[in-house]
């Protein structure tokens, strides 16, 4: 999906790194994620299929096999959108989604405490 298309107006900026950033749409109820030259939508399950599988991404391996080239193919089933990888856009992009997992738990903290002192 392009930029073009969506009203950047009403998206919000839930977290963003020097790589991209992650956005979210009240009014459509999904995520975009600006990363890697793509700008891709997620539902809130398809974001943490996403941010699980590039969790299970072993840098270090990747890194040290000698046979393979430094790229990973990232992608999941039911997933439109592939990413490939080099094993520093993979960092960051892990670093993006930890940034924006935490910014929801914060969220989350912020409003249980704030329902706490009003009742």
């Amino acid at each position: 999906m392009e930029k073009a298309c969506i009203d950047i107006n009403e998206l919000v900026n839930v977290f963003s790194n020097t790589q991209g950033s992650v956005y979210q749409s009240d009014k459509l109820n999904c995520f975009y994620v600006d990363f890697g030259g793509k700008f891709a939508r997620y539902n809130c399950l398809s974001l943490q299929k996403l941010k699980a599988v590039v969790e299970q991404i072993d840098i270090e391996a990747l890194l040290l096999n000698t046979h393979k080239a430094d790229f990973e193919l990232v992608t999941f089933n039911g997933c439109e959108h592939i990413y490939l990888l080099s094993a520093l856009e993979i960092i960051a992009l892990k670093d993006l989604l930890h940034g924006t997992f935490t910014m929801f738990k914060l969220n989350h903290i912020i409003s249980d405490c704030l329902y706490r002192l009003v009742y």
